[in-house]
């Protein structure tokens, strides 16, 4: 049997019935699963647009035609279907594919995603470039119905709307329901009102009705609005499309490789903005995923048979928020949850289990969840927003004008600080320190090991001020809470040479180093950074000649920066961090190494420093 590392894709597609692109799709779904269970990655959702990626590039022209894919991790199917089955094995790996669209990969990666609701923009920007330039090809965004909650979504509607572009958008509903299905009615109405020969027919009644001497212009308003009528009393939910000038299309089965290839040539034939709107099942083919496909979306190498993962984690630090907030929550009636379709993830099922009605999981709207919550501070109660860092990004005006300006006491949990891995650039949380730290008002911690989470979080509810309380993704140590937290910094160690000062969890690859520069004949001190902002630097050592700051987020404008500016005069400053350029994707004990930030690497720093200062 030929394998999927054997076909010429896109090209052998183009050539199939749909019988072999039938086989073709329960192929490739062994191949996913296969593959992702090794590697792990984003499964379910793969698993759930195999026809509609296979539909997709049988009709369309890629890369001529342009797909974009909302988020991007529902792209493996694309990427096989473009030739890069051959890849899989190193999919999120060091220097492995990606597992996200990535124009370096591939011409028929477009454009490159990784945070949701941005696409329908991007096509935008892809078709006024292309009636800019007279050019002719289709522009496809490929979105999910949870990114449809992401305003960014409605704003590039309403663009596109109003300009009649030519754009075409899949929404891929895999959960909640946009539109009721009429069954036979709907198709026969999409049928209907996409047919060449209905086109062309509207187009001469307009004309002549409106050609009517006196009365023409009244009488085609009349008909207007008797099919207004209609649309209204049939077509439900697609309606908000049609009112933001979009033709909509659908629902449509997403595993019916007939009806999908019927939809999107309909779809390319209408001149104008159009909705297909294509009902998927997350995890379809697979058994284990379908039954959780929550557990599925993203996930570590795994027993395809049983579906258990092999190396599951224990302790980790979504696990020890959860269960502080949870605490908190019983202690304290005014301590609101807030957090942007992660209610899972960042550790909040208990609380919102426990106290629904102080709970809100707001949707892919991390901008909105900011401002909700300032809202919340205002009218007396204490929210606390988890959001991962790298889409904390995404409400940094809210932060400022909402939030710090106010000086309303928000509490933003962010998860994923720093490296996060295998997810790459769209994900690393690196920028956090950067953006918060130059914001006035706030407050900003790190702890170092888990057990000092919940006294952090604990001493940022008490300070009645805008704080973030920042920690990394993955395991931690996590048995018993230490004392409670007061402010402030801690001294680990004494030394004269040199004094690494290390912002949360960098604080096991400063002790690391210092071990390495010791047997070097250096004197080392060490600070745990717990305290970012306001800077404290009441235990610095007025003896030492070279001061080390270690930051897991860009060296630019984050702790090492603030710390520069405020050491005393003479003292010289080493600046460690990540360096100004997206950091790709690989495992973090990888990358740590490769960019000289674990042990071994900043003792190399730190006594190149040293050298240089005894000259």
């Amino acid at each position: 049997m030929k394998k999927l590392e054997d076909y010429h894709f896109p090209e052998d597609l183009k050539t199939m019935n749909n019988h072999e692109m039938e086989l073709l799709s329960a192929e490739i779904r062994e191949f996913l699963i296969e593959h992702v269970s090794k590697t792990g990655g984003h499964l379910a959702s793969n698993l759930g647009v195999v026809e509609l990626t296979v539909a997709l590039h049988r009709v369309f022209d890629s890369p001529k035609d342009k797909i974009i894919w909302d988020v991007g991790h529902q792209s493996y199917v694309h990427k096989i279907l473009t030739g890069r089955a051959d890849q899989f094995d190193h999919l999120r790996m060091t220097g492995g594919m990606s597992g996200f669209p990535k124009k370096c990969e591939s011409a028929h990666d477009v454009y490159q995603t990784g945070h949701s609701s941005t696409s329908i923009s991007a096509a935008a920007g892809m078709a006024a470039a292309r009636d800019i330039r007279h050019e002719h090809y289709s522009v496809i965004a490929v979105i999910g119905d949870g990114s449809l909650t992401g305003g960014m979504v409605y704003e590039a509607m309403n663009n596109i709307g109003i300009s009649k572009s030519k754009v075409i958008i899949i929404v891929n509903d895999n959960g909640m329901s946009i539109s009721k299905n009429i069954g036979g009615m709907s198709e026969h109405l999409t049928k209907l009102r996409t047919s060449r020969k209905y086109l062309q027919t509207k187009s001469s009644v307009k004309r002549k009705v409106q050609g009517i001497p006196l009365i023409g212009q009244g009488v085609y308003e009349g008909m207007a609005a008797a099919k207004n009528w209609m649309k209204y009393a049939l077509m439900s939910g697609g309606i908000l499309f049609e009112e933001l000038g979009f033709t909509y299309l659908g629902p449509v089965d997403g595993h019916d490789i007939p009806a999908l290839r019927g939809a999107l040539t309909r779809a390319r034939r209408v001149d104008g903005p159009v909705v297909l709107h294509v009902m998927t099942q997350k995890g379809k083919g697979y058994r284990n995923a379908e039954k959780d496909p929550g557990k599925f979306h993203g996930i570590g190498p795994f027993d395809p048979e049983t579906g258990a993962v092999l190396h599951p984690s224990g302790c980790t630090w979504s696990k020890v928020f959860g269960k502080t907030m949870d605490q908190l929550g019983k202690e304290d009636k005014r301590i609101v949850a807030v957090t942007a379709a992660m209610e899972d993830a960042t550790g909040l099922s208990d609380f919102a289990k426990h106290y629904p009605k102080r709970f809100f999981d707001v949707g892919i709207a991390e901008a909105h969840a900011v401002t909700f919550c300032a809202g919340l501070a205002t009218s007396g109660m204490k929210p606390v927003a988890a959001i991962y860092s790298s889409f904390l990004q995404r409400a940094y005006d809210q932060i400022i004008e909402d939030v710090c300006i106010q000086n309303l006491p928000v509490v933003l949990a962010i998860d994923r600080a720093g490296i996060v891995g295998a997810d790459g650039e769209t994900h690393h949380g690196v920028f956090d320190l950067s953006f918060l730290c130059g914001i006035p008002n706030m407050h900003v911690f790190s702890p170092a090991e888990g057990r000092q989470l919940p006294a952090l979080l604990r001493y940022a509810l008490s300070l009645n001020a805008p704080a973030a309380v920042r920690y990394p993704r993955g395991g931690c140590s996590c048995d018993g809470d230490l004392p409670e937290y007061q402010g402030g910094n801690q001294r680990i160690s004494e030394g004269t040479d040199v004094e690494i000062w290390a912002v949360g969890p960098m604080l096991s690859h400063a002790q690391a180093a210092a071990e390495i520069l010791e047997k070097q004949g250096y004197s080392v001190g060490i600070i745990s950074v717990l305290q970012v902002k306001p800077m404290d630097l009441s235990l610095l050592n007025p003896e030492v000649k070279l001061a080390v700051t270690l930051e897991d987020g860009i060296v630019l404008e984050g702790f090492g920066a603030m710390f520069q500016e405020k050491a005393p005069c003479g003292l010289h400053v080493l600046s460690l961090g990540w360096p100004d350029k997206f950091v790709s994707h690989g495992s973090p004990d990888d990358l740590y190494r490769m960019y000289g930030l674990d042990g071994a690497g900043i003792a190399e720093s730190v006594c190149s420093a040293l050298k240089n200062l005894q000259k």
